[in-house]
């Protein structure tokens, strides 16, 4: 961890070096912060896949499910225009939104009817258990924050804040509509999957309140030019499902 903390500093009190140094002539110390840049890049993609395979060891299908998630979350964001940096969060926050389950106890996870109060008011708290280990990461503070709002709604009565519209981050709002469709459409021990049309319909007759509409109209309209690819990957065939 202090290598990375320092490693980090050296870079950020580097970039402009590292910017400029592709027009002029490598140095030992620009080859140096360049390999210490690298190492940074591949530390952060073993920290990813570590987090991920600890949620496969938890429930195969959370980590199965967030691998997809982070397939179509990049497709929106790249659709919608979000930068390279928005992109790089988006992609860590679709994998690992679910992080904070690990606090969950499994007889609420894996609990095949509906939640008592008590218990899903713990459910609840998984956001704020994802930002709390995140958030100790440097470069994954702000992947932490979109984790956190990942189960706001569009119209403020979701959680852990009550953020509304534009104040829930472009990446959690992201993160909302496809998390929510890929629940719909995913069969599970205890349920069989939505079909396809019915898991549209509930998207966009929650637009608005729910969900960010332009986050919806953008995920439907490769979604259903998918279909059969997607529910593959759900564990779903489209014949069966409708």
């Amino acid at each position: 961890m202090l290598f990375v903390l320092l490693v980090t500093a050296v870079l950020n009190e580097s970039a402009p070096v590292l910017a400029a140094s592709s027009n002029l002539q490598w140095t030992p110390d620009s080859l140096r912060l360049k390999r210490a840049e690298e190492q940074i890049t591949a530390l952060r993609s073993s920290v990813i896949c570590a987090f991920n395979q600890l949620l496969d060891l938890k429930d195969l299908n959370t980590g199965v499910h967030s691998t997809r998630l982070a397939e179509w979350g990049m497709r929106v964001g790249q659709e919608l225009g979000l930068e390279e940096a928005e992109l790089q969060n988006l992609e860590v926050a679709a994998l690992l939104h679910d992080i904070g389950k690990m606090g969950i106890p499994d007889s609420i996870l894996r609990k095949p009817g509906r939640l008592d109060a008590d218990e899903y008011t713990l459910m609840k708290k998984h956001p704020e258990y994802g930002w709390a280990v995140l958030r100790m990461l440097p470069g994954f503070e702000r992947a932490a924050l979109d984790i956190l709002h990942h189960h706001e709604n569009f119209d403020g009565k979701g959680y852990p804040a009550g953020l509304q519209g534009s104040e829930i981050p472009i990446v959690s709002r992201i993160v909302t509509v496809i998390d929510a469709f890929d629940a719909m459409v995913s069969s599970r021990p205890y349920r069989v999957g939505l079909p396809h049309e019915e898991a549209v319909h509930r998207l966009i007759e929650s637009s608005g309140t729910q969900f960010d509409t332009a986050v919806v109209q953008c995920f439907i309209s490769f979604a259903q030019a998918e279909m059969a690819t997607v529910f593959a990957a759900a564990g779903t065939s489209v014949s069966s499902a409708l």
